[in-house]
């Protein structure tokens, strides 16, 4: 039976204190300190996720663990996600392993273009990525979507979307000001905020709000 998706504003009344709502699931970085601790918390979670028939993607580097959890049966969170990340916060926590939920980002490229069909193909072909609903998707590039372009505004050939947990927002904000970049437009917060380097080039920092 399949699980119903879960809204944003569900995930967040859930409490998950230890985990980030980014735009393909919940993230979270464990704070391992050594390879050692790491690779001990990943077997136990493995062994967690196979007793619930249930598996995160993990990521393990020299002093953390990146976890992230979605439901590919419906390309969603579910209520399976959050009980599996609950166990993994406990398991974490009983090994003395702090979690940083904020260093968690996803990143993904936009290109601007008038004529999306014609070139969609080539990039899925070069990158060898799958062409989901008109986005390009990989385990490991960024996902590649086709925005488009035209009209009065200049035309801007890549951009990046960046996925951070809302409570950086203003931080990475302040701080992107702050080195001689400005804030384009706020129009569509707190859903995303668009910023640009001094020559024009735009990022947008997006967040999981008001996007149900």
């Amino acid at each position: 039976m399949t699980s119903p998706k879960l809204s944003g504003a569900e995930v967040a009344a859930a409490g998950l204190v230890d985990w980030s709502l980014l735009q393909d699931g919940l993230h979270t970085r464990l704070l391992t300190r050594d390879f050692a601790t790491g690779l001990r918390l990943v077997n136990l979670i493995g062994a967690a996720a196979e007793a619930t028939d249930h598996h995160p993607d993990l990521d393990l580097r020299y002093g953390y663990l990146d976890v992230r959890l979605l439901s590919h049966d419906v390309q969603a969170v579910t209520g399976r996600d959050l009980r599996l990340a609950r166990t993994i916060s406990d398991l974490a926590a009983a090994d003395g392993v702090a979690a940083a939920p904020t260093a968690a980002v996803q990143l993904e490229v936009g290109l601007d273009t008038p004529d999306a069909d014609a070139i969609r193909p080539f990039w899925a072909a070069v990158l060898g990525m799958a062409d989901t609903s008109g986005e390009l998707r990989g385990d490991v590039l960024p996902n590649l979507w086709f925005q488009a372009s035209g009209g009065d505004e200049p035309r801007q050939r890549f951009h990046f979307d960046l996925w951070v947990a809302p409570e950086v927002v203003q931080e990475r904000i302040a701080a992107a000001v702050a080195a001689g970049g400005v804030l384009v437009s706020d129009a569509e917060a707190p859903a995303f905020w668009v910023l640009a380097d001094a020559e024009g080039n735009r990022v947008c920092l997006c967040t999981w709000q008001n996007r149900d």
